[in-house]
């Protein structure tokens, strides 16, 4: 896989995208390792640059809070693959931890794109709507064909899903402003 062709396609051409994920590996080595370490680089070090040294953070405050940032997309994917696999049954679809984990590593693709806004601090509220309506978009159509769900129901399992990320969001801004002191 090319991660730019990668990036490209999932943002530009989701539906077809989608199928050829599916039809993937969902290793999730694979795809921490060559997806998401260097997609979630983008925000981090965006925002270290915009806050550090365009922003009022500090280099000290800058640099902890792009390093906790980073690990914590990580364990975000997960926990988002976790409650996308644990979703399933709700809304007839089926259970598949790998399928639910590619959902939640590729879904998150516009918003680590868009953390190129964070170089300037006043854009940063760009880079999450962005992130969020987009990354909406892409997991709504991107349940019927990886978890094997109603389209019916695809909207509204998205919804929950969205949701919960939005609390998990928070909940790891508030832990990176915590620990960086900002």
């Amino acid at each position: 896989m090319d991660i730019v062709e990668r990036v490209k396609a999932i943002l530009l051409t989701p539906k077809s995208e989608w199928l050829v994920i599916e039809r993937e590996s969902g290793d999730p080595a694979f795809l921490f390792t060559n997806y998401v370490a260097i997609l979630a680089a983008i925000p981090a070090v965006c925002g270290f640059i915009g806050m550090s040294l365009i922003g009022v953070g500090g280099i000290g405050a800058g640099l902890v809070s792009a390093i906790v940032s980073y690990l914590l997309a990580f364990v975000t994917v997960y926990v988002l693959g976790l409650i996308i696999d644990a979703l399933a049954p709700t809304f007839d679809a089926q259970k598949n931890p790998a399928n639910a984990l590619k959902l939640a590593v590729y879904s998150m693709t516009p918003g680590w794109v868009a953390g190129i806004f964070l170089l300037i601090p006043l854009l940063g509220i760009l880079a999450a709507i962005i992130g969020l309506v987009y990354g909406f978009y892409l997991l709504w159509v991107g349940l019927p064909p990886l978890m094997k769900g109603p389209e019916e129901k695809a909207i509204v399992y998205t919804g929950a899903i969205v949701v919960c990320a939005i609390v998990i969001s928070f909940v790891i801004r508030w832990v990176v402003r915590i620990i960086a002191g900002v």
